[in-house]
């Protein structure tokens, strides 16, 4: 018994360090790979870039050729359904979602895009980006999880970590961002 507990007891500690150690690699890797692309579309659109840096590391870390299990493509994880209505607002007849320039093109209209439709408040928007537009509209609407137009409550854990990892990445970013540009 005392074994099986000390055991137990090693397992959890090792657990909780390398948890540390992948929060701390995590937190020091702000890539800035497609910056001018980034930079373009966020002008473009009226996207902060820091949040198209933060939703390409959180969707895909920056992988251009990545694919979700639930079926979403490219650097900001779009799904081709969503992907073809952009295109057609765009009058795209043909694209590549693997292509970086496309990609973060399309994410970067329709984080704009959720940014209007849910307040104005990149909390909501970045939620929305997440689990969808609809649950993000119920959500505001009642005064359990918003108040004053901004989610207070995201009954979702995986959304609810998706936006404090997004803003928290894009608040770093910002700072980089500020540090690169004073070069």
């Amino acid at each position: 018994m005392k074994k099986a507990f000390t055991v137990m007891l090693t397992l959890a500690v090792l657990a909780v360090f390398a948890a540390a150690v992948i929060f701390v690699l995590r937190a020091d890797r702000l890539p800035l790979e497609y910056r001018e692309t980034v930079e373009r579309w966020s002008d473009e659109y009226g996207v902060p870039p820091e949040i198209v840096f933060a939703v390409v590391k959180n969707e895909s870390g920056f992988d251009a050729g990545a694919h979700s299990r639930v079926g979403a493509v490219g650097l900001m994880q779009l799904m081709p359904s969503t992907a073809e209505e952009i295109a057609q607002k765009l009058k795209f007849p043909q694209y590549d979602l693997q292509d970086p320039e496309t990609n973060i093109r399309f994410g970067t209209h329709y984080l704009a895009y959720l940014y209007r439709y849910t307040g104005e408040k990149w909390k909501n928007a970045v939620a929305a980006y997440n689990c969808g537009i609809g649950r993000v509209l119920g959500w505001l609407s009642d005064p359990a999880y918003s108040s004053e137009g901004e989610l207070t409550v995201i009954p979702i854990d995986e959304t609810r970590l998706y936006v404090e990892y997004v803003l928290n990445d894009a608040e770093r970013y910002k700072e980089k961002l500020n540090e690169k540009s004073g070069d």
